[in-house]
């Protein structure tokens, strides 16, 4: 560019100077004036060097030659033409100067030509898509929504269905829940009142993917069922499991679920209380060590998670607090450490062994009104645990009077007040084991030895 200003300059012809007032002649007594040229008021370019000399040169009107001659600079400036013929030259040479300067002082900072005036935006993250800026907790909480939603799926349970004016058989819809994927090989936890009464089952991914499930097996008094899917490996990813004994009130956790049938949906919350019992929606048995929890637990978040800080699964949500049926702050999750060994059951055998006396048992309200303390026994079959030790029912004489059956009072020596009492001591007992049943008959208290047993219908 530089060169090609001077060429240019060098080229550009001006015209003859009109305005230029010589000076008269000179006589030793007399003071020679030399007149300076106007401005030039024409179009053609003035030369900025040429302009600051002009601006200096008229601060004095007039110069006096007495015994002097003009200077260089004046006589450059009074030839025949009306532009100084090298400046064009001189405004070249100080642009290729600047040119040069600038020139190695990029190529000292080692900075590409093509981006040295281009003003560039940090890059985005690759692992997650942030549109703006978030404080450090909702960047956390984003973060664990992202990695662990593809683990939590869709649950449809289908029913058959015959139509009353064309009498077809047809699967419909009856109820949705939602689970998670709990190992590679296509296994996933919901809950049982999510899949029960159900004829076929489909579990959608979250990539909107849908496979049939095959229910491998369900535990009706933890409320836990297993299905399983035949997905490609590369579409399961398991959650990953934590630990719920250290759990602390006040703790901040999260569910993820699909209430309403709105797939995928996150609420937030904390700990609000540890070592809860509830009944199971199927039997009645009651749960122990449920986690009490005020994040939102809607119809459709039943067999969804419930994550700690890190993601770690620590519940499975199961049930709400509610007149209205809807989300009140009162939420409950079904702990890992109890799912875990379920889970494990039910992938190996399909079935969870757990010990009963075989005995049905009256209300809690029945025998308080009583006024003993205790479990009031109703029936006792022949061929179960019970009846072949010798437990005795509940009966009626000859006349209708109703004749009351023993009523315990304590297993291997643990007080049982009340139902939850006796199946909390037996959900700590095996298959086959003996235990030492204390019952009052009577007015007199006897203690029975009686072996453990299986239920009869996961034998």
């Amino acid at each position: 560019m530089a060169a090609y200003s001077f060429i240019s300059s060098l080229l550009y012809s001006s015209s003859p100077a009109t305005n230029m007032v010589p000076a008269s002649s000179q006589s030793p007594t007399r003071k020679t004036v030399i007149t300076l040229p106007r401005p030039v008021h024409n179009h053609r370019f003035v030369s900025p060097v040429v302009s600051i000399l002009f601006s200096h040169t008229r601060k004095s009107s007039s110069i006096a030659a007495n015994n002097a001659k003009p200077s260089f600079v004046h006589k450059l400036l009074l030839t025949g033409s009306n532009r100084f013929p090298f400046s064009s030259a001189l405004d070249s040479l100080f642009v290729l100067c600047t040119s040069l300067v600038l020139s190695l002082s990029l190529f000292i900072a080692d900075v590409d030509a093509a981006s040295a005036f281009v003003v560039t935006t940090p890059q985005k993250s690759q692992s997650l898509t942030i549109p703006r800026k978030l404080q450090s907790d909702e960047l956390a909480t984003v973060q664990l929504f992202q990695e662990n939603t593809p683990s939590v799926v869709y649950i449809t349970n289908l029913a058959v269905r015959q139509d009353a004016f064309t009498l077809d058989v047809l699967e419909v819809p009856q109820g949705s829940g939602s689970g998670f994927v709990w190992d590679k090989k296509g296994h996933v936890v919901t809950n049982y009142h999510v899949i029960r009464g159900a004829s076929d089952l489909r579990v959608t991914l979250a990539d909107q993917t849908t496979y049939d499930a095959k229910v491998i097996g369900f535990d009706q008094d933890k409320d836990v069922a297993v299905l399983r899917v035949d997905a490609p490996e590369d579409k399961l990813r398991p959650i990953p499991v934590g630990v719920s004994a250290d759990l602390l009130v006040g703790q901040k956790v999260y569910a993820i679920g699909n209430p309403f049938g709105l797939d995928h949906t996150l609420t937030t919350g904390v700990i609000s209380g540890l070592r809860r019992e509830i009944s199971s929606a199927a039997t009645g048995r009651p749960i122990q060590d449920v986690i009490q929890t005020d994040a939102a637990i809607n119809p459709g978040n039943s067999g969804g998670p419930l994550l700690d800080s890190s993601g770690s699964l620590i519940g499975i949500n199961t049930a709400i607090y509610s007149p209205s049926g809807a989300s009140s702050g009162v939420g409950f999750s079904i702990p890992v450490d109890t799912v875990g060994g379920i889970v494990d059951q039910l992938v190996r055998f399909g079935k969870v062994t757990r010990p009963i006396l075989g005995i049905k048992f009256a209300p809690d309200q029945s025998v308080e009104q009583l006024g003993v303390s205790g479990v009031l026994v109703l029936d006792a079959p022949a061929n179960g645990p019970a009846g072949k030790a010798g437990l005795l029912p509940t009966k009626r004489d000859t006349y209708g009077r109703l004749i009351l059956g023993d009523i315990i009072t304590s297993v291997n020596g643990k007080k049982v007040a009340n139902g939850s009492d006796l199946y909390r001591i037996l959900d700590q007992c095996k298959v086959g084991e003996e235990v030492i049943v204390e019952v009052l008959r009577g007015d007199h208290k006897e203690k029975i030895p009686v072996i453990l047993e299986p239920k009869p219908d996961e034998s």
